[in-house]
């Protein structure tokens, strides 16, 4: 009896050692403890964003023409109504003058008429008297007031005819004009298209032409960026938004949406997106935005502050955190979200300030009901 009791003991002992021998060392997990502070809801641009002029045209003249004279350079700042450019016009130059010897002209005929007028009232006003003397003739008086009213409707026709000579004077001013490029507005001229010599094409509808002069504004800029058609029904007018730029690494410019496009873009094998723009609200000095720059929107729908957060990347299916309890096993919490984004989320429900979580549940073994224990964990 002694006997199969020392074997049976040896027996259990040994099976004891295996099973020590054999089981899996307790998984490594880093422990995240849970905080307080402000978490926001946001939507960020689908691709990259763009810097953009507050205004920018892309000029060319409404006529075709070799060019005459280039009055900028690019890089050049110009005022608004400044000339750019200007086509050879001589022709239109001289049609300009003669309508304006013409206009001259009726207006010398005009006064020389209308003094003949005056004149022609004056007589026929001092023989209505004298019939009434008696000294003349009614048929003299007659004669007279004719005269005097074809002389003022002369008058009145000269008087057409230079109008008829300011109009024309102000057409071949219009068509002289076509060959000049004026600047709409002050701002920086951008491209130049063409040399003095050259030929300069207008832009006919539907065909991609090189514009005479590229302008733009050079101190006033805002962000275009598309955003994700499941997030513009939250997107409202001046909500603040967070804008980074590659250009500038490492600082985030404050902003507000100034508009919002009516209508959403369906590029053939791109995510249909609306066009969102921000006005900037600040440009800390030292800083100088350049039309083209990429640009990155962070938009703040709603935020809190002093509220329980944990990573985001630490909730499991959504609704989960991963603990160790007290007797070293790791199992699934559930939690009742909040407001969330990339980096944080925050907890209403399901955790306590202080209260340890898992920060490390995509390492391998760590799952539901593996044993573990808290220490460094390797990078994977």
């Amino acid at each position: 009896m002694k006997k199969w009791v020392v074997i049976a003991v040896i027996g259990g002992g040994l099976i004891g050692l295996f099973y020590l021998w054999s089981r899996p060392d307790p998984v490594l997990v880093s422990i995240i403890s849970v905080e307080r502070g402000t978490v926001e809801q946001t939507v960020a641009n689908t691709r990259a964003g763009t810097v953009k002029a507050c205004q920018r045209s892309r000029l060319s003249l409404p006529i075709g023409g070799q060019i005459a004279q280039l009055y900028v350079q690019e890089g050049d700042h110009v005022a608004a109504g400044q000339l750019l450019m200007s086509l050879w016009n001589e022709d239109r130059a001289a049609q300009l003058s003669v309508a304006e010897a013409a206009e001259q002209s009726a207006t010398q005929e005009r006064q020389s008429i209308c003094i003949s007028a005056q004149s022609d009232a004056r007589e026929s006003h001092r023989i209505a008297n004298l019939v009434k003397k008696n000294l003349v003739s009614k048929e003299s008086s007659d004669l007279a007031n004719s005269r005097a009213q074809a002389s003022s409707a002369s008058c009145e026709a000269a008087k057409a005819r230079v109008t008829q000579a300011n109009a024309s004077v102000v057409a071949a001013t219009a068509v002289l004009e076509q060959t000049h490029l004026r600047a709409p507005f002050a701002g920086s001229v951008a491209e130049v298209t063409g040399e003095v010599g050259e030929f300069s094409t207008p832009s006919p509808p539907g065909v991609a032409t090189p514009p005479a002069i590229d302008l733009l504004t050079d101190d006033c800029h805002y962000i275009s960026a598309p955003i994700d058609e499941v997030d513009a029904s939250d997107i409202t007018l001046a909500l603040p938004v967070r804008v980074t730029l590659d250009a500038f690494r490492g600082r985030i410019f404050p902003a507000r949406i100034r508009r919002i496009s009516p209508y959403i873009l369906d590029f053939e094998k791109q995510a249909r997106t609306v066009e969102v723009e921000a006005e900037l609200e600040t440009l800390p000095e030292g800083i100088k935005l350049l039309a083209g720059y990429s640009a990155d929107m962070e938009i703040i729908l709603n935020s809190r502050n002093k509220v329980l957060r944990i990573p985001s990347e630490l909730v499991v299916d959504d609704r989960y955190v991963m603990v160790l309890d007290e007797k070293g096993k790791l199992h699934r919490k559930p939690i009742e979200k909040g407001l969330s984004n990339w980096r944080y989320t925050e907890v209403v429900s399901g955790l306590s300030e202080g209260d340890r979580i898992v920060g490390n549940i995509g390492s391998a073994g760590v799952v539901e009901g593996a044993s573990a224990k808290v220490g460094a964990v390797a990078d994977d």
